[in-house]
């Protein structure tokens, strides 16, 4: 039986006032199967990395329902979806968002520690060394590549260990072979622990390695086959 981690029905999002405003979504409709990666893809502009934000609660929507792991997350609160997304969602961004005067450690804990979890500096360094930075623990995001930063934000997600990651043109800002192993990382982790992952990304070679493509254009869907046709099954 399919197990939908990810449902959203007919949601749509304007954003701005007045004469600027910006219809982003148009009644969007889409399932996320547990356990498989998607790529959001489509011309800027589309209402991709919206859509995310929508996902991880970041962006309220004006109609629609927003279902995530069994739970209608667009009826929440604020403290109750940061409570909920502290618990559920892993969120990984183009340009990190590391706080700059905490060391790799203490940016992995932040979450844990949020969640009141009991030892929240053992698994931040189990998670840094699991990605990679075993030996980069009490470096400042100023003293890592742009590289080390992004593995320090994919053990951040991943420390809470979430049933979704998100993550918003992962690569974006790092050069091809970084990219590359950015992406080997992310998408190794998430087979290993079984979590859904959702990328928006440019780079059609990324998208392909996902279960399944989504594409997006002017706020809307306009092409999200199954991952089994998405696989040629």
């Amino acid at each position: 039986m399919k197990t939908h981690v990810i449902e959203l029905k007919n949601v749509s999002l304007r954003l701005g006032e007045g004469a600027s405003s910006v219809q982003v979504l148009r009644g969007v409709t889409l399932q996320v199967e547990r356990g498989h990666s998607t790529a959001i893809v489509g011309p800027s502009g589309s209402g991709k990395s919206t859509l995310l934000m929508v996902m991880a609660g970041l962006e309220r929507i004006d109609s629609g329902e927003v279902w995530i792991a069994g739970q209608r997350t667009d009826q929440l609160s604020e403290d109750a979806m940061a409570s909920f997304r502290g618990r559920t969602i892993g969120i990984v961004f183009q340009s990190f968002h590391l706080i700059p005067n905490m060391t790799a450690l203490e940016n992995v804990a932040v979450p844990l520690e949020l969640a009141g979890h009991p030892d929240p500096f053992s698994v931040a360094e189990q998670e840094l060394a699991a990605v990679g930075l075993k030996d980069r623990v009490t470096h400042y995001p100023g003293e890592l590549s742009g590289g080390e930063q992004q593995r320090v934000a994919i053990a951040r997600a991943l420390a809470p260990q979430p049933a979704i990651i998100i993550a918003d043109e992962p690569t974006g800002n790092l050069d091809q072979t970084t990219g590359r192993q950015i992406a080997d990382l992310l998408f190794s982790t998430a087979a290993e622990r079984g979590t859904t992952l959702v990328l928006v990304t440019h780079d059609p070679a990324l998208a392909a390695r996902c279960d399944r493509q989504v594409t997006m254009r002017s706020g809307q869907i306009i092409d999200a086959p199954s991952p089994a046709t998405a696989n040629g099954e």
